[in-house]
């Protein structure tokens, strides 16, 4: 996590939010200023968790600042994804990503048929609720689109089933976890995250 218009970009989504959180990535002066400005907030979402009380004052991650991050390394993308642009707006992210299956599902048994439907190189396209309160985060995927074109729910599921839930057992069509660095409340709003350490 996107991921990104689809389950690589969810899990793009997902794992590499968290990662990104928990471990920025160092800065140099090649990085943008948005990607500065956002390891700038992160270093201070961690050093604000490690304090007896936390300030609660909202901490808010912008469009641009997030791609930057996705586009310049900050985050350590699966094997097979990448191009990662983030859209929102209220209750809802927009991901896209381009997704290479092959590095993704090797290992995994060619001869069933179903894995055929997930190989190759694709613009992926995901829509998914998300909300975050009480110091989880909950994240249900709409749809997702494979270059143009709605991917079925039972392959979606099967994909999850098969290949995500076994790597990332958190990670689904619907998934739930704690978010990081004592954040209590993560709101998604118009081209904007806006998060409440407690």
């Amino acid at each position: 996590m996107s991921s990104r218009r689809w389950i690589g970009a969810f899990v793009v989504l997902v794992l590499g939010w968290t990662a990104a959180a928990q471990r920025p990535a160092p800065v140099g002066d090649a990085h943008s200023g948005a990607y500065r400005s956002i390891q700038q907030k992160l270093t201070y979402l961690k050093l604000n968790a490690a304090r007896p009380h936390p300030d609660p004052k909202p901490v808010e991650l912008t469009e641009p600042e997030v791609n930057s991050y996705f586009d310049e390394g900050g985050v350590k993308l699966p094997k097979g994804v990448s191009q990662v642009h983030l859209t929102s707006r209220p209750g809802v992210i927009d991901g896209h990503a381009h997704v290479d299956f092959e590095p993704m599902l090797q290992g995994h048994n060619p001869n069933n048929p179903l894995y055929a439907l997930f190989s190759g190189q694709h613009d992926i396209h995901v829509i998914a609720q998300a909300v975050g309160t009480g110091g989880v985060a909950a994240l249900e995927v709409h749809t997702v689109e494979m270059d143009g074109a709605e991917v079925p729910r039972w392959a979606l599921e099967f994909f999850v089933q098969h290949y995500l839930t076994p790597r990332y057992p958190n990670v689904g069509m619907t998934s739930t976890f704690k978010i990081p660095l004592r954040i209590d409340i993560a709101s998604v709003e118009s081209g904007k995250v806006r998060l409440v350490p407690k």
